[in-house]
This record gives C-alpha cells, sequence and structure tokens, in this order.
C-alpha cells in the first residue's frame, strides 16, 4: 500500500447536524485518515486498513470491518466489489470534508450568531490560519 505521510489530528470529532453526515468517532476517523493518506486513485482492502491500524493500537479485523462498512453506508467511502474482498477509498478529500462540516455548523446558527462564531474563530485562529485565509480571501477577490 503507498501512502503519503501527515501528522494524524487525534482527538478531534467530526460532526454537522445540517449536512445529515454523522460524526465520526475516533476509529472512524484513523480509519479515513489512512484512506485519505493514499495516494489519489489507490484504493485499499480492510486486511490493508487493518495491517496499518494495527501498527499503533489494538484493533481487531472483524471491527475495523464493521466501521469500514459503517462509513460507506453513511457515504464516507467509495466501495465496491473486487473478487471476494471490498475495495475502499475516500469519498472526498480530507479538506473538502472539513469545509463541509464547517459550512454545516454555521448554517446551523442563526443569522445573528454566524458573524460572532466566524469573529471567535479568527480570533483564536494561528498565524498559519490567517495567512490561509487572506490567500483565500485574496483569491475570491482577484476572481
Amino acid at each position: 500500500m503507498t501512502t503519503k505521510r501527515e501528522a494524524p489530528s487525534e482527538g478531534r470529532r467530526l460532526t454537522s447536524r445540517s449536512t445529515g453526515k454523522a460524526s465520526l468517532g475516533d476509529l472512524e476517523r484513523a480509519v479515513m485518515d489512512v484512506l485519505w493518506d493514499l495516494e489519489e486513485g489507490h484504493e485499499v482492502t480492510v486486511r490493508q486498513v487493518h495491517a496499518t491500524l494495527s501498527q499503533g493500537r489494538d484493533v481487531a479485523y472483524t471491527t475495523v470491518m464493521t466501521v469500514m462498512d459503517r462509513l460507506a453506508r453513511k457515504g464516507m467511502t467509495i466501495q465496491h466489489k473486487d473478487g471476494r474482498a471490498y475495495r475502499y477509498a475516500a469519498r472526498t478529500t480530507r479538506a473538502a470534508m472539513t469545509a463541509d462540516l464547517m459550512r454545516g455548523t454555521l448554517s446551523d446558527l442563526g443569522s445573528g450568531d454566524r458573524e460572532p462564531a466566524l469573529v471567535a474563530f479568527v480570533e483564536e485562529a494561528s498565524a498559519e490560519d490567517l495567512a490561509a485565509l487572506r490567500r483565500a480571501l485574496a483569491a475570491l477577490d482577484a476572481d
């Protein structure tokens, strides 16, 4: 399995009530991290994901299989039959999913609460995050 490595972001729970997407538990997030780290166009089996996860935690193969099936039912992964096994890939990128969850959270707020929420987010943003926001806003202004 060929993967690109990024630092894992453990402990976060992604949620969005308004988009209908259920939250990601710790193991679901770990599975998605494996799928997001794949090079574009690559897919993996449950066995491959289990082997990757087993390097850092004690997890049963059947548990990984159940989680991956659940992620497919939630629409978060692409699942297709390949012989006797299923192959999986993330349906969307990590960034696209995070943006979707952020939009969903903002849409849950009343119109009067959106601005204070955005301001609070920006006030706590790192210098790198603020630079990224400035670049994104400049790119939008250029269009």
